[in-house]
């Protein structure tokens, strides 16, 4: 009776990315390094509307699928998380905001090609103040699209659950910081 012959674990990008970079480090360390990162963004809502329209962006990720997304990135220099979050909405949407409250923070893991990221973004609830729809003024070039989205619809565009989650509060806390919501 002949024996099955069991099989290798799958090969896959991130498995193959692994593989690289633990080869890559010292004989006996077998753990990838891991870097801190930090973002901020959050949720832009214009109140003047009534289907209270938030403005997301739509980008592609490593494996080339389109996203969309609330708008994020790092701080700069000496700039709070707050400050940080204003800045990257304009720049990433177009649109000019006023924070109104914090949604509080998500943080996930991913790999890149040698190390761990365990990335943690503070979301804020902004009211739209001005501005334009535009990705031309994102410097990294990561937006390839900006939408106004019905708040309502929100949690059916957003490809992520953690944003999902996100924009379920803000529309949870908006009666408090909005008259006649």
């Amino acid at each position: 009776m002949a024996h099955p012959v069991p099989s290798a674990p799958k090969r896959t990008p991130l498995t193959a990315s692994m593989a690289h970079a633990q080869a890559q480090v010292s004989p006996g360390h077998h753990t990838l390094p891991t870097v801190e990162e930090v973002s901020a963004g959050g949720v832009v809502i214009d109140i003047t509307d009534p289907a209270l329209p938030v403005a997301i962006i739509a980008r592609y990720n490593r494996g080339g699928r389109l996203e969309w997304c609330l708008p994020k990135g790092h701080p700069e220099g000496l700039e709070s998380n707050e400050e940080a979050a204003v800045r990257e909405i304009e720049e990433e949407t177009g649109i000019a905001g006023h924070v109104l409250a914090p949604l509080g923070s998500v943080d996930y893991w991913f790999t890149v090609s040698s190390y761990r990221v365990h990335k943690t973004v503070h979301h804020y609830l902004l009211r739209a103040t001005g501005g334009n729809l535009t990705i031309e003024n994102d410097p990294d070039h990561e937006a390839v699209d900006v939408a106004w989205v019905p708040i309502a619809e929100l949690g059916k565009r957003l490809s992520f659950p953690n944003e999902r989650r996100i924009a379920e509060l803000a529309r949870e806390v908006l009666p408090h910081h909005v008259p006649g919501f």
